[in-house]
């Protein structure tokens, strides 16, 4: 083995974590908003929590992904400490199926078929129909299957080349000596630990020692250590996405540590121990790829066992590890490690935009039945409210500028594009509804009431302008493209409402009804509920444009107020119906 032989290594090694890279792109981005809410649907039951965990990472084939997942969910509130505890077992178990993919590179058989199954056989058509996806597909779902496709291709392209730079060292005396010192259980953790620490990758640590094995020099008893301590090794990563995050956070990585020290201690214990008493034969056998696979499930999956039961053993010892120093526990707004995964982000995105939704909904209400029930308490809940509002829409839209730098699926995108564009309306909306409680605060204090005929025309356009906000929230849920175009039919009719109700306004004033004063006021009021509705409008229109790919407001509207006898016709006509003063 040359200088040469070593740049081949390292460039394999290269190849393989980029390889792995794209391919895990690739899976998360098909995954889309599914992972989320997949995570959504966590219990308190641990079997459900592990094979969640399981599941997500064979998905997203990175087990460090899940981990830095885990520890911005914790930070953001979303997930507590608890929950993870679960996952985390069952992302190592999942983690183990890559070195299962990787060890079909030994296979060897003079049969076609079996032949086949070495993925140096198949890997270069994989890549082939994946750069042909990539080239010529159109749809963004397809390329992203190409993109999985030239990652494994990468990835199996690496693995070969380091066991081609490594197959010399079989014939080296050297490299004899060097494994010796290998027979020491604690130097074999050492290495495993300190190698996939550095290079961040368990499947990569593991890939190489499955290539070393190539050479025949690598014995089970060799092995064994290795592979515990690549998965005490892996949880570096976790390590360093808890930097700066809170207390609950920080133990997400505790446990993980936990998890893999305790479990090899006790495997390496007990293998041990029987091994003072029993022959074990297969100790001294050289180790193939297949049974370094099978030693890393057999790891996982056994510790797995014997520690799903402690639980909350394992939450208390993170606990005594990380103590509290105040009982008050902070937590971030959209935590940015959440970026590493745009889908997950998104998704989550989508739930600050539904409560800032709500938030805006019970601002406005509150603010109506002011009009009616004054109390300088709810109108000091107002004020904190239309804060809250603001502060949504400032460190959402920065969140979402960044997220929109990251490669997303066609769904994503138009997720990004849709609450980009919403969120200026919630915020608008929020201010209004700050100024109606001015308005009731005016005529608490100066004691005006309005005529019995502005009471009653006054209760119509405010269950209108209820109900447009109502369908308005409920668009922003569920991204219902068919109720958003219930709106703009609404916001016509508020429109005309307002109209009708000031010409009722001037008749009274020539009457002797109604007051000058009283008309000011009035009149702010009416502005106030006729701009909520343009921006309910404006939300509704967006969700229809984003779906469409187009963002020709004008021309849309323009098209569906010329319809005679369409659903915009139907829909005006109804609500005309519903609210007649």
């Amino acid at each position: 083995m040359n200088i040469f032989s070593v740049f081949t290594l390292f460039g394999g090694l290269a190849f393989f974590l980029y390889g792995m890279n794209i391919m895990s792109n690739g899976l998360e981005k098909m995954t889309g908003g599914k992972l989320e809410r997949t995570l959504k649907k966590m219990t308190k039951s641990p079997i459900r929590s592990l094979l969640l965990g399981a599941g997500i990472t064979i998905a997203i084939q990175s087990s460090s992904a899940m981990t830095v997942m885990l520890v911005g969910f914790v930070n953001s509130g979303i997930m507590e400490l608890g929950q993870t505890i679960g996952i985390i077992m069952g992302s190592n178990i999942g983690t183990t199926l890559t070195a299962w993919i990787l060890s079909l590179a030994g296979i060897q058989s003079d049969n076609f078929i079996i032949q086949l199954l070495n993925p140096e056989a198949f890997s270069p058509i994989v890549a082939l129909i994946g750069i042909i996806l990539m080239m010529t597909a159109k749809s963004t779902k397809k390329k992203d299957i190409g993109n999985i496709m030239l990652g494994f291709s990468i990835l199996m392209f690496g693995m070969n080349l380091m066991s081609d730079a490594v197959s010399p060292l079989a014939d080296m005396p050297e490299f004899a000596k060097i494994l010796v010192a290998f027979t020491n259980p604690l130097l074999g953790v050492a290495a495993g630990t300190i190698f996939t620490g550095i290079i961040q990758s368990s499947a990569a640590s593991v890939g190489i020692l499955q290539a070393l094995s190539l050479t025949g020099g690598i014995t089970y008893g060799m092995a064994m250590p290795i592979i515990m301590g690549q998965n005490i090794g892996t949880c570096v990563t976790a390590i360093i996405s808890s930097i700066g995050v809170n207390k609950n956070a920080k133990r997400v990585a505790g446990v993980h540590i936990y998890f893999n020290l305790i479990g090899t201690i006790i495997c390496l214990a007990v293998f041990y121990l029987v091994s003072a008493f029993i022959q074990l034969d297969f100790v001294n056998e050289a180790i193939s790829p297949v049974g370094i696979a099978a030693v890393h499930s057999i790891f996982n999956i056994v510790t797995t066992i014997m520690l799903l039961p402690f639980s909350k053993q394992l939450e208390k010892l993170a606990k005594f590890t990380i103590r509290d120093k105040d009982t008050h526990e902070k937590y971030t707004f959209l935590d940015e490690r959440l970026l590493a995964t745009p889908s997950v982000a998104i998704a989550e995105c989508k739930e600050s935009t539904i409560k800032m939704a709500l938030l805006t909904q019970d601002t406005l209400n509150k603010s109506i039945n002011l009009l009616t029930n004054y109390d300088q308490k709810v109108v000091e809940e107002i004020i904190e409210q239309e804060q809250a509002i603001d502060d949504y829409e400032d460190k959402l839209g920065t969140y979402l500028v960044k997220l929109s730098s990251k490669e997303l699926s066609d769904e994503d995108s138009q997720a990004v594009s849709r609450i980009l564009h919403m969120l200026g309306d919630f915020e608008r909306i929020g201010d209004h509804a700050l100024n109606l409680s001015r308005v009731a605060t005016e005529l608490h204090d100066k004691e005006i009431m309005f005529s019995n005929g502005a009471k009653k025309e006054t209760e119509v356009i405010t269950s209108a302008l209820k109900e447009i906000m109502e369908l308005t929230v409920e668009v922003v849920k569920h991204n219902d493209v068919e109720l958003a175009k219930k709106i703009e039919p609404l916001e016509e009719v508020i429109d005309y409402l307002k109209s009708e109700i000031k010409k009722s306004h001037i008749r009274r004033l020539k009457e002797g009804q109604c007051t000058i004063e009283q008309g000011f006021i009035f009149s702010d009021l009416l502005t106030n509920y006729e701009r909520i509705s343009d921006h309910c409008s404006n939300i509704a229109v967006c969700t229809i444009q984003v779906s469409e790919s187009s963002f020709e407001t004008h021309e849309y509207l323009q098209g569906i107020k010329s319809e005679a006898f369409g659903a915009f016709s139907k829909n005006y006509h109804d609500f005309m119906e519903k609210y007649t003063i």
